[in-house]
């Protein structure tokens, strides 16, 4: 496997922890999809740091905005941001994660089956790709968190 690439050359990838503090009111419930619940109680609500949360380790997190739609039906989809832990380099196979293919990053699951690595998307519309021992390959970071807009269809 090749040693993965330097942050300059990912693109749009933003350190975690050049991030600011941003408080947020959180109320600890459950919401459900059904009868409503009143969060109308601003006193029972408490303060977060919502970039903690959601990059416990910032010295090794970083928001990458993704582009293409192979990860549809795991639900990242393009224009989305994906948090990356760099210090998580073993995905599991349910896990997406940031790769370094040939000089070129790509988002996807990483596999192996039978001593082969294999990058599979989670849309019908793309093929799998097969790594070879040609291929300069590494992983990159893990995705930890996805940040997108509500889809409608």
């Amino acid at each position: 496997m090749a040693e993965c690439k330097r942050l300059n050359d990912i693109g749009n990838a933003y350190p975690a922890s050049r991030g600011k503090e941003l408080k947020v009111k959180f109320f600890d419930l459950n919401v459900v999809a059904g009868f409503p619940v009143p969060l109308d109680n601003d006193e029972k609500a408490e303060s977060i740091e919502l970039l903690r949360m959601l990059c416990p380790y910032p010295e090794s997190s970083y928001l990458i905005r993704v582009d293409g739609n192979s990860l549809i039906d795991a639900g990242i989809y393009s224009g989305d941001i994906v948090i990356v832990d760099k210090s998580r380099r073993n995905p599991s196979p349910d896990e997406i994660a940031v790769c370094v293919l040939n000089g070129e990053y790509v988002i996807k699951r990483f596999v192996m089956r039978d001593g082969t690595g294999y990058l599979v998307p989670a849309n019908p519309d793309y093929l799998e790709t097969m790594l070879t021992d040609e291929d300069s390959f590494c992983v990159w970071g893990t995705v930890t968190y996805v940040i997108h807009k509500p889809h409608v269809n």
